[in-house]
Formats: C-alpha cells, sequence, structure tokens
C-alpha cells in the first residue's frame, strides 16, 4: 500500500497555498486565475534524485530550476524573458547536464514565423552550448527549426540522438569552405565533449525521423510537397528491419480524408510499430511487425471515440498503455504492474482521479506522478517504488490551493436536429444551479475537443457566478469521422448551431436566464463567439472573442507564400460560403457589445482579424473594444496580461448579464 508524505521531498519545492483564501472580488479573481502556471514540463533525473520544472516568473519570464530531492539545495540552470525566446522544456541527459529547448514568434519581411533552438547547460547553470547547427552569414535559407532529441540514450554517457537541420551556404566568395549539406539528418552528441558522429546523412525530403528507443533510427516520415514545396496533404512512412540500413515502405496518410496510418511508437521488444488508423469511421490501434512481413494487430477500438495515443515511460520510452477521451480521458494499460500502481494510487489520491506517470529513474524504481481533476489543477509528486512512499513536490497553481473550484459534469444536449452533443457543465460553487447568468465556452481548434479536468477560463467565469456550458459541436475531433462534419469551417453552419443550441439547452433545463446569456471563445472557439452573434443576433448580450479567426478569404490570404498554404485553402472551402461563414463580413448584423483579445506577435491568427472587426464593428455604431498585447502569442502566456484580460472580461460581464 502506498504511504503519502506531504512535502518531504525537498520539504515540497513550491508553497501550496495553504491558509490562503481569495477574496470573491473581481481583481481577486482575475489575478488567481490569470497567473500561469508555477511549475510545468517537470522532468526527472536518471537517478530519480532530482527534478528540472520550469517556474514561472514575473510577467512572461521563465526560471528552469533543479532540485535535489535529497539535500533540497536549489539551482536556476538558464531563464528566460520571453522577448522573443521563452523556454518550452528542460530534460536530464545526465544527473549533470540538461538539455533545454527554447523559441518564440519574430516577425520577417512582413509575416510572423515560429522558430525553436535547443541548447545543453549544466544544472549549475554552467557551460551552455547550442545543439544545432551553427548559423551561418551565408545560410541558403531561414532554419525555423534546429531539430529535436529523438533519445535519450541511456549509456550512462550523457548522450544523445539528435534530427538535425542542416542549411546549406551560398553566395559565399573567396573560400573553398562551404557547407553543402541539407535537410534532415541524425547525429549522435556527445554532450560532455560535444563530439558528432554522424547517424543518418542529412536529406532535403525527409520530415522527420523515430527510433526504437535504443538508439536505432527505424522509419523515417517524408510530408510530400510540389516542385515549388507547397505540401499536398499526403505523407509516407518508410520502415528499416532490424540490422538492415535499407527503407521499405511502411504506409501513407492524407491529411484530407485521414485516410492512412499514423506511427505512434516503436516497441524495440516485439520489433514492431504501434499505429493509428481507421476502422468503421473511428481511429484504432494497430501493432505492425516491422520484420518485413507488414503483419497486423488490432489492440484497441471503441465504439464511440477515436483510439488517440499510447503511454510511455522511462528513458527508453517502453509502451505501457493506450489512452482514449469519452466522458473523460482513459488510459489502458497494457502493463499490469503499471495497472496495478495505478490502482494503488487511485486509493492513495481518491479526489484526484487524472492520474499520469510523468517520468521516471534509468532503472525505473522512482518515478514522478502528476494527479489532479476537475476542482485541482494538479500536484507533481515523486514515488519511490522500492519503499512505496510518495511525496508531494509541487502544486501547479498555488493561488487556488485553498479557493473553492466548481465541479465539471459530463452532459448531452440535443441539437436542433435531433443530433445529440457531448458537452461540460460547470455551476458556480455553492449556487442553486437555477436562473443564472451564463455563459457558453466553445473551444478552439476547430479539429480539438475539450475534456473533463480543471480549466482555468471555465473556473475563473464559474467563481465570477456563471454557468459555463463548454460543447464538443460537430467539427470536434475525438468521435470518429461522421462527427468530425468535413470541419468547423466548411461546414461551419452545423457547428455553429451547435454552439447556439448549448445556450438554449441551459436556458430550456432551467440552468439559465434567458435574458442573461454571454459567449466567450478563444481561437476558433473567438470565431464560433463572432459568427454565432451575427447569426443569432438576440441570443447574446454580450461577446468576447480571445485571438479569433474573423475572415475566411484572409485566413487563406495569410497562409499564402508557406508550404500548407494548399491545405489552409482546402481546409477552409471557397464560394459563398466563405463570405457568409466570416464574422467581418457580418458585422452589422451582431448587436452585442464585443471584447476582441489579441496578442501581436501571433503566428496561428494573425492580429489582422481583430483589428479589421474592431474596425467594422465601430464604423458601424457598435460596441467594441481590441486589448492588443505588445509581444505575445496566440497564447497569452503572461500573467499580467491575462490577469488584465480576465478583468476586462469580468467588468463586460457585469455590465450585461449581471454577476
Amino acid at each position: 500500500m502506498l504511504r503519502l508524505r506531504i512535502g518531504t521531498a525537498a520539504a515540497a519545492l513550491l508553497l501550496s497555498g495553504a491558509g490562503y483564501a481569495a477574496p470573491a472580488t473581481l481583481s481577486a479573481d482575475a489575478s488567481s486565475f490569470g497567473a500561469r502556471e508555477a511549475a510545468g514540463q517537470v522532468a526527472l533525473s536518471p537517478s530519480g534524485n532530482k527534478v528540472v520544472m520550469l517556474i514561472a516568473g514575473p510577467g512572461k519570464s521563465t526560471l528552469a530550476k533543479v532540485f535535489d530531492l535529497q539535500t533540497g539545495a536549489a539551482t536556476t540552470a538558464v531563464s528566460s524573458n520571453a522577448n522573443p525566446e521563452t523556454l518550452h522544456w528542460c530534460q536530464f541527459a545526465s544527473d549533470s547536464q540538461l538539455v533545454c529547448q527554447y523559441g518564440g514568434n519574430v516577425r520577417a519581411d512582413g509575416d510572423i514565423l515560429s522558430f525553436s533552438r535547443l541548447i545543453t547547460v549544466g544544472i549549475d547553470g554552467k557551460g551552455l552550448k547550442m545543439l544545432g547547427q551553427t548559423t551561418s552569414f551565408y545560410d541558403a535559407g531561414i532554419r525555423q527549426f534546429d531539430g529535436k532529441i529523438l533519445d535519450w540514450l541511456a549509456d550512462g554517457t550523457g548522450a544523445v540522438l539528435m534530427e538535425r537541420a542542416y542549411v546549406p551556404e551560398a553566395g559565399k566568395v573567396g573560400t573553398h569552405i562551404t557547407r553543402t549539406k541539407e535537410g534532415l539528418g541524425v547525429d549522435r552528441i556527445d554532450l560532455a565533449t560535444m563530439k558528432v558522429t554522424s547517424v543518418e546523412s542529412p536529406r532535403p525530403r525527409v520530415s522527420s525521423y523515430m527510433t526504437d528507443g535504443r538508439g536505432q533510427v527505424r522509419i523515417r516520415t517524408i510530408h510530400n510537397a510540389t516542385d515549388n514545396g507547397t505540401l499536398t496533404g499526403t505523407t509516407d512512412y518508410a520502415y528499416r528491419r532490424a540490422g538492415s540500413s535499407e527503407w521499405v515502405p511502411l504506409g501513407r496518410y492524407d491529411t484530407r480524408d485521414g485516410s492512412g496510418l499514423v506511427p505512434l511508437g516503436i516497441e524495440a521488444e516485439s520489433n514492431s510499430v504501434f499505429v493509428l488508423k481507421k476502422l468503421d469511421g473511428r481511429d484504432a490501434l494497430y501493432r505492425v511487425s516491422l520484420d518485413g512481413t507488414l503483419a497486423t494487430t488490432l489492440i484497441a477500438k471503441n465504439a464511440s471515440v477515436d483510439i488517440d495515443g499510447i503511454t510511455r515511460i522511462g528513458r527508453g520510452q517502453r509502451v505501457i498503455g493506450y489512452t482514449y477521451a469519452d466522458d473523460r480521458r482513459r488510459t489502458v494499460y497494457f502493463d499490469p504492474e503499471f495497472q496495478n500502481l495505478s490502482a494503488m494510487l487511485g486509493k492513495a489520491l481518491p479526489n484526484l482521479p487524472i492520474i499520469d506517470f510523468a517520468g521516471a529513474s534509468a532503472d525505473g524504481s522512482k518515478l514522478l506522478v502528476f494527479a489532479g481533476s476537475d476542482t485541482v489543477p494538479g500536484t507533481y509528486y515523486w514515488l519511490d517504488r522500492k519503499t512505496k512512499e510518495m511525496s508531494e513536490l509541487a502544486p501547479v497553481r498555488p493561488p487556488l490551493g485553498q479557493k473553492a473550484l466548481s465541479p465539471v459534469k459530463a452532459i448531452h444536449f440535443a441539437a436542433r436536429d435531433g443530433v445529440s452533443i457531448p458537452a461540460y457543465l460547470t455551476l458556480p460553487a455553492g449556487s442553486s444551479g437555477k436562473n443564472l447568468p451564463a455563459v457558453v465556452l466553445p473551444h478552439g481548434g476547430p479539429s480539438s475537443r475539450d475534456e473533463w479536468g480543471f480549466d482555468w477560463l471555465a473556473q475563473f467565469l464559474a467563481a465570477r457566478g456563471y454557468a459555463v456550458i463548454q460543447p464538443n459541436y460537430r467539427g470536434s475531433a475525438g468521435y470518429g469521422d461522421e462527427f468530425l462534419n468535413e470541419n468547423g469551417f466548411r461546414n461551419w453552419q452545423t457547428s455553429i448551431s451547435d454552439v447556439g443550441d448549448a445556450a438554449r439547452h441551459l436556458v430550456k433545463e432551467g440552468i439559465a436566464d434567458n435574458a442573461r446569456l454571454a459567449i466567450v471563445g478563444w481561437s476558433y472557439g473567438g470565431y464560433a463567439a463572432l459568427q454565432t452573434a451575427a447569426i443569432e443576433p438576440d441570443l447574446f448580450k454580450s461577446v468576447v472573442a480571445i485571438a479569433p479567426v474573423t475572415d475566411l478569404a484572409l485566413l487563406k490570404q495569410q497562409a499564402e507564400g508557406f508550404t500548407n498554404s494548399e491545405l489552409v485553402k482546402g481546409f477552409v472551402g471557397s464560394g459563398a460560403n466563405v463570405r457568409n461563414g466570416s464574422p467581418l463580413r457580418n458585422a452589422a448584423a451582431i448587436k452585442a457589445p464585443v471584447l476582441l483579445v489579441h496578442g501581436d506577435l501571433d503566428a496561428n491568427v494573425g492580429i489582422d482579424h481583430s483589428v479589421k472587426m474592431e474596425s467594422a464593428l465601430t464604423a458601424g455604431g457598435k460596441t467594441a473594444t481590441l486589448l492588443r498585447y505588445k509581444g505575445l502569442d496566440h497564447q497569452l502566456e503572461d500573467s499580467v496580461a491575462r490577469t488584465e484580460m480576465l478583468t476586462r472580461i469580468g467588468e463586460l460581464l457585469e455590465r450585461t448579464i449581471g454577476h
């Protein structure tokens, strides 16, 4: 039986928030819920005695801190101020050496481009070195991404296998020393000496590689493109038999209709790869032999939802189970040891049903565990499997530690055509659940979905006294091809009608007051908020659109010159559907006041969408405000900005639907 010891591993690395009781003022709630996650991207060292985690600093700054779980000593290995570089993650290559990735968005020739770089640094912050190819003044192209780590080699030397992007030089005169390698290769890098050994020579057409977790490159990916570099939407996969250097076709995937297979991970023990491919209109999990026969075995299917992934553990990335999400996320373990351990953790943490194995020591004796729920943002724990003792490391959101959050309930409601739509309902803690002001909160994507668990935006709204419904409208991913319904742009009419029907469901059930409805959305959710307000102008009393798409023609235009331009055009569609489905083109129909929020370094949805929308609304005599955040991207990862945004949302809702 597990024994839970709170705070004994390094005396709990971050304050748990004990004794904190957030006042129910708007400013206090905005500050508490708007604060970025205090601890994230936590990783365990090979010995299991150290952890590294990204700690949120002031505003949008981030620190990578290393904690010794035996002594309690802490060091800052590296930090970033997010102007524009921000830390994405850090992992241990050895107990004394880290590999970290940083990146951001920058403006280049009028476009906003994303970039990332890999570095290695000692846990003491010394000896920082770049892992990608060194940039040259004569580089013939832009190196947005310098590569990724394929394998954390378990030989104890602190070496890694890195997928590396090579850019040739051009226009270099007066020397015969010119770099000619081009494309994606694989190198073994000894982090102690920085000795680089080529494993796979760079090839221009290769898009990615996959290893077996034991240092052997077994699968390569090619995203097919036309002669001018425009992606076609098909991807070809090839593999190698054990001990062979010859590439053999594995299969093809077509992103336009979801046909074919997608490799998820190689299982070295069985010399096979786990793949997703369609079965009866839903993604199912198969195991495909890599011995030359391509013998295929069905591993898992679900009659209601897609199988969506596999679960792996340890430095060799052993596959221990698979995942899917129906009313909540589920993990089915192949490995009986982890199945039993998961059951034991469920008993030790009965109020935290979301349990993930987030890392393991090299020998597997120590584990990093994440546990959370709908009303608990989550906490990281350190588990010693030999002693069966578990210690709390760090809560994800300390300011919410003692705040009463609102339970989330999985529901279904009937759309106007009778189709059952899954959704999540969050009612204010302690409320009667009747005749409340209410907010519809559609998710982004559109090919995404909401899941049961903690959602900081939904919880903020519930804390302010609003019933919140999050509909997984048709166009949401995870429910199979028929429910995907092409997508939320090409068939926006169905998606948007489902969003409106979510509000009507709350009224029908007596949960919401018909005169006090609002809608808040982010990304596609922002598009859905604006488009619903244009199609049904009397339904909502206020609209909040964060980083929204507002014009489908502009969305296609902003993709021009990028490799995915044709795919975006196909995804969005054409003809009258583009005009009729664009809130910007229908701004005159919107009656409710609108709050727009956008970062000016958003590479997903350009800020022009919000700028043009505000202009169209105000020119037509409508009430519209744009919160514009300099230097922020699509996620608005800045505690100050998020606090201000939540404050302004709260003020708008109080004015329009009460509190």
